[in-house]
């Protein structure tokens, strides 16, 4: 499991209803480029976001599925990526202050050729990725409102 974590001067609402918004998937997610649909229950457990993945022209369609969510507080994602085999996604918030939360995102790979990587190249590749994710992620929880006065 690879684990980054990072405190934003955002409140945890704010930066779930970025989770929630199923439509900003490609906005925070490292290598999501294409929204292709949302179900209409997102994020309650077992609904789905279908994207697509990697650069034009050789982007492939991908889809990611809930698996637990936890208002406010945590959404636990299953991620296809493609023939690599799939992760688990983990995004934690726990509220430090009214306006700091602390980000917590840790990625499992689960299935396919990822998951037989050893742990020190799993973390090599996933790392930087997933810290790049939370600053996106905050970004765009701090542009909704939420953030410093």
């Amino acid at each position: 499991m690879t684990e980054v974590c990072r405190t934003v001067p955002v409140p945890a609402k704010d930066i779930f209803a970025v989770l929630a918004d199923g439509w900003s998937y490609a906005g925070w997610v490292v290598g999501a480029s294409h929204i292709r649909d949302v179900d209409p229950n997102w994020p309650s457990v077992g609904s789905r976001i279908y994207h697509k993945s990697g650069p034009w022209p050789v982007q492939v369609a991908d889809e990611t599925e809930v698996l637990t969510m936890e208002q406010d507080r945590m959404l636990e994602l299953r991620a296809k990526l493609w023939v690599l085999g799939d992760v688990r996604i983990r995004v934690s918030l726990l509220p430090l202050a009214e306006r700091e939360t602390e980000i917590r995102m840790e990625e499992h790979p689960t299935g396919g050729p990822v998951s037989m990587a050893p742990k020190v190249l799993q973390d090599l590749l996933l790392k930087p990725r997933n810290q790049e994710a939370l600053g996106r992620l905050a970004d765009l929880a701090d542009g909704r409102g939420g953030g410093t006065p």
